[in-house]
């Protein structure tokens, strides 16, 4: 009998929210949200389509994750890696460790979805795919020019398509021509399916991955075998390349949260304090007040500041990736 398994991503650092988002406490578990972390409700929104789920986290961040899965009292199998080498690694993991004709559902841990009815229906017809043999990839309806998104170029369920982060012209082409989704990163296969078209287009990543996977020790992958493993995403080993890849275009409000813009946008729209010029402050109640500043995002934290122009928020990745270079503790 095949099982559904919900293998959930929590590699992500969310980079373009920090300060909020850190190394040891990336955005998915940040409790900033009424549904409680995203972590957290990626996990019960799955939870009915699903009956097992798998945890592909790393050493700074598993224990968030064995904290919220224990509190919801959800049983499943934890992959930890010892070293990040990318998506298309992180899901052979989650892919060696299910029965070949088990139906991966795979999702990113920091992503905010409402309309459940048209969600389950979008996973439904996803399954349906993958149970013959496709490799399912899930595209947003794209409601405006987002440069921070990837694209699908599509026609019916053919990918024609896939699209880096476009510049803001290439972007309103992309509106205007209407056959074009948001990349959500949610992969539907059968784990056999994804497994031999990664042994077929990315040997090497499957084969140091597997070493890798043969040699962990109890939940741990092992540190060195893993560095072996090329760091690539699943787009490039598998989906740009394979003959199977299918695309459902749903229906259902999906953010990934990946910048301050997004999570103002949807702090804003949940009840969240913004003043009459459209400035909102982040992580204080110390009262705060903006002179002469429009669209004005103020962050604290307890060892950081940060102001930023809600149009930049994008930029602010600029600032972790200095801070990485000059190894700072700031994103620790």
């Amino acid at each position: 009998m095949n099982h559904i398994i919900h293998v959930i991503l929590t590699g992500g650092v969310g980079s373009r929210l920090w300060p909020l988002s850190r190394k040891r406490f990336p955005k998915q578990y940040l409790n900033l949200f009424k549904g409680g972390s995203l972590f957290g409700m990626t996990v019960a929104r799955n939870h009915a389509l699903c009956d097992k789920v798998t945890v592909v986290g790393n050493c700074d961040n598993y224990l968030l994750s064995k904290e919220i899965m224990e509190a919801q009292g959800v049983d499943y199998t934890d992959i930890v890696e010892a070293t990040p080498r990318n998506t298309a690694a992180a899901i052979a993991f989650a892919a060696f460790a299910a029965q070949p004709e088990d139906i991966l559902i795979v999702t990113p841990s920091d992503h905010v979805i409402v309309g459940d009815e048209a969600y389950e229906h979008a996973m439904q017809e996803g399954i349906e795919k993958a149970s013959k043999g496709y490799i399912v990839t899930f595209g947003i309806q794209a409601t405006r020019p987002e440069t921070g998104y990837g694209y699908i170029e599509y026609e019916g369920d053919q990918v024609l398509s896939f699209r880096e982060k476009p510049n803001q012209d290439t972007a309103e082409d992309f509106i205007e021509q209407g056959n074009f989704l948001w990349n959500s990163g949610m992969f539907c296969f059968r784990a056999d399916t994804f497994l031999a078209e990664l042994q077929q287009f990315e040997p090497k990543v499957y084969a140091t991955a597997w070493a890798a996977w043969q040699n962990r020790n109890g939940d741990m992958l092992d540190e060195a075998l893993s560095a072996e493993i090329p760091s690539i995403s699943i787009d490039y080993a598998v989906m740009e390349r394979s003959k199977k890849i299918r695309v459902v275009a749903t229906r259902f409000e999906w953010s990934d949260l990946g910048s301050f813009e997004s999570l103002y946008e949807y702090l804003k729209e949940t009840g969240h304090n913004v003043d009459e010029n459209g400035n909102m402050v982040i992580g204080t109640e110390l009262f705060t007040a903006f002179v002469g500043l429009r669209n004005t995002i103020l962050v604290y934290t307890k060892d950081a500041l940060l102001v930023v122009q809600k149009e930049r928020s994008q930029d602010v990745k600029k600032i972790y990736n200095t801070l990485e270079r000059h190894q700072s503790k700031l994103i620790d």
